[in-house]
């Protein structure tokens, strides 16, 4: 009897064994920042109801009670523990795929820091109030404090970095050449102006233009909605930009179907803008038209909601993009819309170009914004994206973005840190550059299929 006892125990306590090893392993199988009651992948499903929505850098957005899984954690009793940036190993780049130049991705230059600037720029962003009142009293207020605490969920492998730092500016073109991109799409304000928490940045683009030639990248221009922007002074201040940086052998041209070699320039939020001020731009019988001068261009609108469309033709763009990395945040943003908004840019002879992204959470500015955040799952909703693209068969793709830390849709890598108070997001398991090789990937992937359906076979123009 005790012999059989024994042997039960065994096999009990085998059995318990088994199924705690079993249930760790499905833990593991979770991403890494999930929480439990969560449901895997539940931030890929886009919202089924109509949002009211003002956009810019101030979004309106609804409040909702669901929390995601990618939040910072406060108010932690520990030690600061940081990351160094591991060692930046040399590029060889006959190893590397060659660029696509189909392959866009935003990029700002407004960071800043005491080194290189005198303070903090856009680091200390910051924190957003909610418009009403009643919430914004449950959300903590004033700015973030570098370079411990920043305006950012994540925190960048180079640190605070000044975006006036040439040694900067090099790394951030060396990783998008390891990544295949081949255009980068500048964040840009006219001389002197900039936005409500930053500095004027147009004298470091030809720093910019420099060091991304050096990788053979090109630079377009990623025009931001800056003080009273209307038909007249669009037309000076793209007639500033060709005349000063046109020459350069960095500045992106993209050739037409008709052979022409022009420049292309993206407009954030366009819409704010009525179509009958575009349209004296970007029209031929303009009173201010562009069109068929030496400044004419290529003029990619934001299409946000799907009424956007028939302003956008109104205007004269040339074609769309979506910009936000957030799927099923808005008409323009959600995959399930880009075979049909393809077409509607193919009827009417528009380039059509979707943006993808790693992922979403602006909670580190905007703290009552968290139905809009979207999880990352270790890189599974940036490949989404990218497929949904794809599948598109678009001209051009682009990508939001390389460095936009406030709203954490970087590819920049990014590095483990704890703070007595915070603890960054990171990209773990896998490596800081995770971003940047899934992007290398798929833009390979990109590069061939766009072969089989593309019939225009464009160049960039140096």
């Amino acid at each position: 009897m005790a012999k059989f006892r024994r042997r039960t125990c065994i096999i009990l306590a085998l059995f318990i064994l088994f199924i705690f090893s079993l249930m760790m392993g499905l833990k593991m199988l979770r991403p890494n920042t999930a929480t439990f009651g969560a449901p895997f992948g539940l931030d890929l499903l886009p919202e089924l109801h109509q949002r009211t929505i003002h956009l810019g850098k101030n979004f309106d957005f609804q409040k909702s009670d669901r929390i995601n899984s990618e939040t910072n954690t406060k108010n932690l009793k520990s030690v600061e523990i940081t990351m160094k940036p591991s060692k930046a190993s040399e590029l060889n780049l006959e190893e590397l795929p060659p660029l696509n130049y189909y392959l866009h991705v935003f990029y700002y230059s407004w960071y800043g820091n005491p080194q290189f600037d005198g303070k903090y720029i856009h680091w200390n962003h910051p924190v957003l109030e909610h418009w009403d009142p009643r919430i914004a009293k449950n959300y903590p207020q004033g700015r973030h404090n570098p370079p411990d605490d920043i305006g950012s969920s994540f925190y960048p492998e180079l640190g605070i970095y000044s975006s006036r730092d040439p040694s900067v500016i090099e790394t951030h073109m060396r990783q998008m050449r390891s990544a295949s991109i081949g255009v980068l799409a500048l964040s840009w304000y006219p001389p002197n102006l900039n936005d409500e928490n930053g500095e004027p940045t147009d004298n470091l683009v030809p720093t910019i233009l420099d060091k991304a030639h050096k990788y053979n990248l090109k630079v377009s221009f990623h025009i931001e909605p800056y003080s009273n922007r209307d038909d007249q002074n669009m037309y000076k201040n793209v007639k500033y930009i060709i005349d000063k940086y046109g020459n350069h052998p960095a500045f992106y041209r993209y050739k037409t179907r008709t052979g022409n070699a022009l420049p292309m320039f993206y407009v954030y939020d366009s819409y704010i803008t009525k179509a009958e001020k575009w349209a004296n731009l970007l029209t031929t019988s303009g009173s201010q038209s562009i069109r068929n001068s030496p400044y004419d261009g290529l003029f990619i609108a934001l299409l946000v909601e799907e009424k956007h469309k028939h302003d956008i033709l109104q205007s004269g763009f040339d074609g769309i993009y979506t910009y936000f990395a957030t799927n099923g945040f808005t008409y323009g943003s959600s995959h399930q819309n880009w075979a049909s908004l393809k077409l509607f840019c193919d009827k009417y002879n528009l380039i059509f170009i979707p943006s993808v992204g790693p992922g979403y959470i602006d909670t580190s500015i905007r703290p009552w914004n968290t139905q809009n955040t979207r999880n990352r799952i270790n890189g599974k909703y940036y490949e989404i994206a990218l497929n949904a693209a794809l599948q598109a068969h678009p001209s051009l793709i682009s990508i939001t973005s390389f460095n936009e830390w406030h709203e954490g849709t970087q590819i920049e890598k990014a590095v483990p840190k704890r703070t007595s108070n915070t603890v960054y997001l990171d990209y773990r398991p896998h490596k800081p550059g995770l971003y940047l090789e899934l992007t290398r990937k798929w833009s390979e992937k990109y590069s061939k299929e766009r072969v089989t359906y593309a019939s225009d076979h464009q160049r960039p123009v140096s």
